[in-house]
């Protein structure tokens, strides 16, 4: 066991503000854990017997962020620091914040308060000595998840604790203590009170966490996943194996493994998690159940889910629009989940892919050109969902440099270069010509004129050298002087 860590300098220095003034400051929760790991810390809180208003005084930018239970967040050296005095909580009324705190001397008294024994471990900013009184380091060693006392009692003092139990299984890989682990649906009346946000907050971390489907599995055992994500519940035994041999998993843990699909990749690449292409991959096929129809042919059992993107992509839109994910995000992932079942074949035109690039356009993209940044990262996107969904079918990686669906995909990715590098128009913005053109060549406004634009449009994608004024206008004319019903 470590007796000592390495202190920042930069909290060495904040540490001599502290001891000017009489007062002891603290390393303490994820940072502590992450250097026993071994692992570089994100931020830093600390915990000392200074009272807010003491800190208030002896830093000069401090924000009062929780200062009614203690907790300012102080700007220092280019940081922002939790800090929080050290203190004891009484009663949990609403399932996440304590009624009352009661300020104490004792950073062992304040380490009692704390979920999980990991997370109650502290290191002096004076010199790193580390205070350990439950334990910590050794649940560590063991990779455990383990409450601080009785798991009934801190469950039931705060109902994300079971949630973020599950979160931090998911991100480190650790195992959740048998008395821990079975809490957790005991408790699952005082979760369910946690705020939508709250919940929204932490299953974002499990999902773009490393292994995000052993986080999802446990909120199902736990009966948490039917609470909060019915749908992706409705997705459990739904059934995909059959005789064509696409589909090993039925429809929920294909999903499960399209996510551990997405986060293969990322590792491949040593990239960040993408959370919505996470988000998409999860959420690929929850349409599924309510499109699935089942026929014999030749004696087999065949599942067909006819239109399960379209039905998909609108769950999707619900269940993000629920959990208060920005718009923006829920329109995105709602647009991936709706494109998720391209397929291209050599024999595609190039019209056929210009086609394709306007159907990918994301909804609001400002610029439309197939060379744009929107347009570039959709396709990425994509693709990396259309690699994630085949993880997912057979749980095994997507190799991009092997086999016939490997090849077709970087035949189809050269195709979409080849199109972009000749900037043809794939919208009404890059036409030669626009409506106010029209209108003042003599064109009326109204339904007939959008009818107009979108078919030089579509003639446009088939031949990009009509797009001309003196063509356009032609073709327009054409199209007036055209007598059909529509017209």
């Amino acid at each position: 066991m470590m007796n000592k860590i390495s202190i920042p300098p930069v909290l060495k220095e904040m540490n001599a503000f502290f001891e000017e003034k009489g007062f002891e400051a603290y390393l303490v929760g994820g940072a502590v854990r992450d250097f026993i790991r071994g692992k570089k810390p994100s931020d830093f809180d600390v915990a000392t017997n200074a009272k807010p208003e003491d800190v208030v005084r002896i830093f000069r930018k401090v924000i009062p962020t929780g200062i009614e239970h203690g907790t300012v967040t102080v700007l220092f050296k280019g940081y922002e620091i939790e800090v929080t005095t050290y203190r004891l909580e009484k009663d949990y009324t609403d399932a996440r914040h304590p009624d009352s705190v009661v300020y104490t001397n004792d950073i062992t008294e304040d380490l009692s308060r704390r979920d999980f024994t990991m997370n109650a471990i502290a290191a002096s900013l004076k010199d790193g000595t580390i205070a350990d009184p439950f334990d910590g380091q050794s649940d560590i060693g063991k990779k455990i998840i383990r409450t601080v006392g009785n798991p009934d009692e801190r469950f039931n003092e705060d109902g994300l604790r079971p949630i973020r139990a599950i979160r931090f299984a998911s991100q480190t890989g650790f195992a959740i203590e048998d008395a821990t682990l079975k809490a957790i649906p005991a408790a699952i009346e005082k979760t369910k009170t946690v705020s939508i946000e709250r919940f929204r907050d932490e299953f974002t971390k499990i999902i773009c966490s490393q292994n995000p489907s052993q986080g999802l599995r446990l909120l199902e055992q736990a009966g948490l996943l039917e609470f909060f994500l019915p749908e992706l519940s409705a997705c459990r035994g739904v059934e995909q194996a059959d005789a064509r041999g696409h589909h090993k998993y039925d429809v929920l843990d294909h999903m499960f493994m399209a996510l551990e699909g997405a986060a293969w990749l990322e590792n491949q690449r040593d990239s960040v998690p993408n959370q919505e292409v996470r988000l998409a991959s999860l959420f690929h096929d929850v349409g599924k159940p309510c499109c699935k129809k089942d026929s014999v042919q030749n004696g087999e059992t065949i599942h067909t889910f006819f239109n399960h993107d379209n039905a998909g992509a609108k769950i999707t839109d619900s269940i993000l629009t629920r959990l208060r994910y920005p718009k923006a995000t829920s329109t995105y992932v709602r647009h991936l989940v709706k494109q998720h079942m391209f397929f291209y074949e050599s024999s595609w035109t190039d019209a056929a892919i210009r086609r394709f690039l306007v159907r990918i356009t994301p909804p609001g993209a400002k610029d439309t050109s197939p060379a744009s940044p929107e347009i570039r990262k959709t396709l990425e996107d994509l693709f990396d969902l259309r690699i994630s969904d085949v993880c997912g079918m057979s749980g095994i990686p997507a190799c991009l440099s092997k086999g016939p669906w490997a090849e077709n995909l970087c035949e189809f990715k050269e195709r979409i270069e080849k199109i972009s590098a000749e900037q043809t128009a794939i919208s009404l913005k890059d036409l030669a010509v626009s409506g106010k053109d029209l209108i003042a060549n003599g064109f009326e406004s109204g339904r007939e004129l959008g009818m107009i634009l979108n078919e030089l449009l579509n003639a446009v994608i088939d031949e990009p050298d009509l797009n001309t004024k003196e063509k356009l206008f032609e073709i327009a004319e054409k199209l007036r002087q055209r007598q059909t019903p529509d017209f």
